[in-house]
């Protein structure tokens, strides 16, 4: 169910930003409605799996069951060792299997796990080493996707025309908007999920609540609501500052009490 309201919320957006007379926004918009078309044909992961982008020798966090397995799956690669410590006390250790069909890994915790975190590393085929630390919690079997952003440069470079010109700023910021309101990540950009102070324009309660920051550019995603008594029609200019690539706002006409999501990419240094 979830997954399908966001896939509504797209095809809603990018409607939205279809009919702005800014040829950025229209661009954004035809690329969320077609976003939101491709969803609908494809199968989506279940609500409660984790999705998450890794580096090599980075650390990922995650989430494992107490009670039922957790498995661990990477995009495009597959594990090929796992190294672990054996504590000797059995309230203490934890199992880690690697299987080879896919290539995956299952963890799984005694009854009575003491720790509330496990931590290990595991080297993939494609010769990537991750540590991973897992807060373990919850009754249910888990899922964990792991995508690596260099994977898909290095397939992307191998498969693409000689010649072939980098992303202009506009295709940058496309992908930056499309990337927000999906809250993923984009390679090249650090994605901090942060929700700082919120200030009042007016009637209007502001407050970023997540950032996404690259070499050349800065995403930030905005959460609006109208405190006031009288719906607030909301622009471009009021939630930005000029400077500003691109400015998509979910809800431009908020009635009182709701919230909204505007979504900000500026260049660095602007």
């Amino acid at each position: 169910m979830t997954s399908n309201l966001f896939v509504v919320g797209s095809a809603a957006l990018g409607t939205a930003l279809a009919s702005r007379l800014c040829m950025l926004s229209r661009t954004a918009g035809g690329a969320l409605i077609g976003f939101a078309v491709l969803s609908l044909a494809a199968p989506a992961y279940a609500a409660g799996d984790q999705t998450l982008m890794a580096s090599d020798g980075s650390q990922v966090q995650c989430s494992a069951s107490a009670r039922d397995l957790t498995r661990i799956s990477l995009v495009e690669d597959e594990f090929a060792s796992v190294s672990k410590i054996n504590t000797g006390n059995p309230a203490d250790d934890f199992s880690v299997v690697n299987e080879p069909v896919r290539g995956d890994i299952y963890l799984s915790v005694p009854e009575g796990f003491a720790r509330t975190a496990l931590s290990f590393f595991a080297t993939s085929k494609r010769g990537y080493v991750y540590k991973f630390i897992c807060g373990v919690s919850g009754d249910q079997a888990v899922q964990v996707f792991i995508s690596n952003p260099a994977i898909a440069r290095a397939e992307l470079a191998e498969n693409a025309p000689k010649g072939q010109m980098q992303a202009t700023s506009q295709d940058q910021a496309i992908a930056l908007v499309q990337a927000m309101y999906a809250n993923k990540i984009v390679d090249g950009y650090e994605m901090r999920q942060r929700s700082l102070r919120p200030v009042y324009v007016g009637d209007l309660k502001v407050q970023m609540i997540a950032e996404y920051r690259g070499g050349e550019m800065t995403g930030r995603v905005l959460r609006i609501e109208n405190k006031g008594t009288q719906e607030a029609t909301l622009t471009e200019a009021s939630v930005a500052p000029a400077s500003s690539l691109a400015v998509s706002i979910a809800e431009p006409k908020l009635a009182p009490g709701k919230v909204t999501t505007a979504y900000l990419v500026s260049r660095n240094g602007n």
